[in-house]
């Protein structure tokens, strides 16, 4: 039987912000009892201008490095929210992901954590759906 939890982040301005303890405080009672799952998604809905990953839970060089292949000085064409490159770093990094779970814990490798890379220069709220299967 399936588990879906809808949720808001906190609000975030541009970065890259582990994000694992504030998820994992929205999931806990979905991952009460579960042994084995192979799919849990996690699902950044209804938003194009952030992004959700899984990288070391201590990277700084993150939005750096987005930065520079996507950079924000190009002569973009979609310019109604200021020069856009957010939707481009959003299809490269990806709106969802796919963990296992394993004894009612994520399976996340020990130096491993949720980001959410917001691409926005003001702060926004997002929204999440976790989804246990």
């Amino acid at each position: 039987m399936g588990w879906q939890k809808t949720f808001t982040l906190a609000r975030r301005s541009k970065g890259c912000h582990l994000v694992t303890d504030e998820v994992l405080s929205h999931i806990d009672a979905g991952l009460r009892g579960v042994q084995v799952v192979i799919i849990f998604y996690l699902s950044l809905c209804q938003h194009t201008s952030a992004a959700l990953t899984i990288n070391e839970n201590f990277d700084k060089d993150m939005d750096m490095a987005l930065d520079n292949i996507v950079p924000e000085n190009l002569d973009w064409k979609h310019t109604d929210e200021g020069p856009d490159a957010s939707h481009t770093k959003t299809s490269l990094i990806g709106a969802t992901l796919c963990i296992p779970i394993t004894d009612g814990r994520l399976n996340l490798g020990t130096w491993q954590g949720i980001y959410l890379t917001e691409f926005r220069h003001a702060p926004h709220t997002r929204r999440i759906v976790a989804t246990i299967l």
